[in-house]
């Protein structure tokens, strides 16, 4: 029987269904799943459980995460990334990197955010991304969030790197619309690559083409009922 864990370094362009299909076609199991979706468009840690350990699903839920990611200033998207449908643009050429600074710290501490509508949240059974999809916008009840850290990795504007450690339901894409809004010029984020996920790390995760039954491991705090007992 095929039970643990694999953190998986995911690539662009693909689901994390997809990535979930590949585990079950390359490990010729069917209990799979994933601990926290990650969009097409972004890279990084995805973990994944398989047999018994699809039993943790529930840990997963409270853990806090960090992602690197680019914002990209002076656009406002139809779903705060670069693949969205343009809606507006602003000259971004005023804005200082004094301004971005002090903007950037603004953001440090707990808040309130909406969620996306291109977000895996259900509103009537149906998930907001698939009702965007149709053109459809619904109101979305604003959440508690925490921002932990906040960092300016690089900045050449009107691009901006940064890095972010965030409570659970933070939506990063959202984040840097937000930053876009207060700066007065919209903002979007062209990358975005998840590199924490509670204990896990991005150093920890494999590549989808390493993904073998040898490479799934007990994490040490982690474990099933059924493994504790053991």
């Amino acid at each position: 029987m095929k039970n643990g864990i694999l953190v998986i370094d995911k690539p662009s362009g693909v689901t994390s269904h997809d990535v979930v299909d590949m585990v079950r076609r390359k490990l010729n199991t069917k209990r799979v799943g994933h601990s926290g979706t990650l969009d097409p468009v972004a890279t990084g840690i995805l973990v994944i459980l398989v047999g018994s350990a699809t039993k943790l699903f529930s840990k997963f839920v409270h853990f806090d995460k960090a992602y690197e990611a680019t914002l990209h200033l002076g656009e406002v998207t139809s779903t705060g990334d670069t693949e969205g449908r343009l809606l507006s643009q602003k000259d971004p050429s005023h804005i200082t990197e004094e301004e971005v600074r002090r903007v950037f710290a603004s953001f440090i501490g707990e808040r309130l955010q909406v969620p996306p509508m291109v977000s895996a949240i259900k509103h009537k059974g149906r998930r907001l991304y698939e009702l965007a999809r149709r053109g459809i916008e619904v109101e979305r009840k604003a959440r508690p969030i925490r921002i932990y850290d906040l960092q300016i990795v690089r900045m050449k504007l009107p691009d901006i790197d940064f890095f972010v450690k965030c409570s659970k339901g933070t939506y990063i894409r959202r984040l840097g619309e937000e930053i876009g809004e207060v700066l007065g010029v919209g903002g979007v984020i062209s990358r975005i690559r998840r590199v924490a996920l509670g204990p896990f790390h991005i150093q920890d995760a494999i590549t989808t083409g390493e993904i073998n039954e040898d490479r799934l491991r007990d994490w040490p705090g982690l474990q099933t009922d059924s493994a504790a007992a053991r």
